[in-house]
């Protein structure tokens, strides 16, 4: 079985570089990625197939009250890869979503209830708080590096992935190997979330690929030209 965290290639960092890195660090400020607050681990699967499951670690801020955006490492070690994004909106955000562009975005509800999305380390009352609403919210999700499959490095297409929604899809042995390594039982937390309530008006049947499978596709077509477009000079 190929590893989920496969070795990548090149030359180990050398000292100057390591130097210059800790100069620029002591410099420069790093406002966007100074906004993550907060870690959830979770469960991700390719969106044409269920057989392909990754543990997926969420490093997430919030734009608003409504909106957080998620960098996507395979692990929380300092050597993780950057696999993906992912962006959470509100069901109210969700709504307003054209109709093709919903099935691209998975509920969190089963995710959430089921105890299998938690954020490490951090006490059951606690990561409650906020689940009750991330059990309400919707995800678009990209994956960009399969290191599922052993690639040392991001090679093909970004990929469209989903969440689970219901028992018996994920994987009982990647349950188990993250239920040990971080200390938890989601079969009592999914006691302890018993009482959350998923969106407002239900699931909609769009979302989660709307029952179906998803896969990218890339199409060769003619680039536009710049002097296709007009310009006007001040």
């Amino acid at each position: 079985m190929p590893s989920a965290h496969p070795e990548v290639p090149g030359d180990p960092t050398q000292t100057g570089t390591a130097f210059l890195e800790t100069s620029t660090a002591a410099i420069q400020g790093f406002v966007p990625t100074n906004k993550i607050h907060q870690h959830l681990c979770a469960f991700h699967f390719y969106g044409d197939d269920m057989t392909r499951q990754v543990e997926a670690h969420h490093f997430c801020g919030h734009q608003n009250d409504e909106m957080r955006q998620c960098l996507i490492y395979n692990s929380a070690e300092a050597d993780a890869r950057l696999i993906g994004l992912e962006y959470i909106i509100s069901e109210n955000l969700f709504l307003t979503l054209p109709d093709e562009e919903k099935p691209l975005w998975h509920t969190h509800e089963f995710e959430v209830k089921s105890g299998v999305l938690f954020m490490p380390g951090i006490p059951g009352p606690v990561q409650r708080q906020d689940l009750e609403k991330v059990c309400k919210t919707y995800g678009k999700t990209v994956h960009f590096w399969q290191v599922d499959k052993g690639d040392n490095l991001p090679l093909g297409l970004p990929q469209i992935m989903m969440a689970l929604t219901r028992d018996g899809q994920l994987y009982e042995n990647l349950a188990q190997d993250v239920e040990k390594s971080y200390g938890v039982s989601f079969d009592k937390e999914r006691v302890n979330r018993a009482y959350m309530n998923g969106p407002e008006h239900g699931i909609h049947p769009k979302a989660n690929a709307a029952g179906k499978g998803l896969t990218s596709v890339l199409r060769e077509v003619d680039c536009k030209p710049l002097d296709s477009v007009t310009r006007a000079f001040v």
